[in-house]
């Protein structure tokens, strides 16, 4: 493998195996290709597909959260938690790796606190998942940066109701009736596209 002597963004140059063909290694988050992917961030989007499913459901006055329980690899470890509280009235869930989603939860947990500190009230749900998206584009432009591996489902409620958003490494976010995210997660996506009208009917 050989490497580009200067730190320009450039890409290292891989020899192939099978033919004596140099495929081009992206290193750089900012990189961008000619037809406008970046693939670091591509890769964190895989990372969000091979977590572990979760999925969030909201109806009127509820939002409910679930997720899958791994079991552990051997007898002697332990569980890594999935859902978390960022305050008493938001909570996520986390699918790729989890060390970059507990950091995202320390991040709300600090502007929730700022939140209620400075104006004496809870943070409303969208501004929370908004300050989350743009913390995540930061990541997609800055070369000492990698995006986050981790998607998360976002629940809450406010004045404005109850709410359930998804956000991706890319730095999007959207706010959804149904969704799900992890492995596993387009044939669940289709259940609930077939599905939620009777769920919202029982609810």
């Amino acid at each position: 493998q050989l490497a580009c002597p200067l730190d320009l963004g450039c890409h290292s140059v891989q020899n192939s195996p099978a033919k004596n063909v140099q495929k081009p290694v992206r290193h750089r988050c900012y990189y961008m290709e000619s037809n406008g992917r970046l693939h670091q961030v591509e890769y964190a989007m895989e990372a969000v597909k091979q977590g572990s499913p979760c999925l969030g459901l909201k109806s009127k006055d509820y939002v409910v959260l679930a997720g899958l329980k791994r079991s552990p690899h051997t007898e002697l470890s332990s569980y890594q938690r999935k859902a978390l509280q960022i305050d008493d009235h938001v909570g996520m869930m986390v699918a790729g790796l989890v060390g970059d989603g507990r950091a995202l939860s320390r991040f709300m947990r600090n502007e929730a606190l700022s939140h209620r500190f400075t104006f004496g009230s809870t943070i409303p749900v969208n501004r929370l998942v908004l300050l989350v998206a743009d913390k995540s584009q930061v990541c997609t432009q800055r070369s000492s940066k990698r995006p986050y591996g981790v998607g998360t489902l976002v629940a809450g409620f406010d004045d404005l109701g109850a709410h359930l958003y998804q956000t991706c490494p890319s730095g999007n976010y959207y706010n959804y009736h149904a969704c799900a995210i992890g492995a596993r997660s387009q044939s669940a996506r289709t259940y609930l596209e077939k599905n939620f009208k009777e769920f919202d009917t029982r609810a």
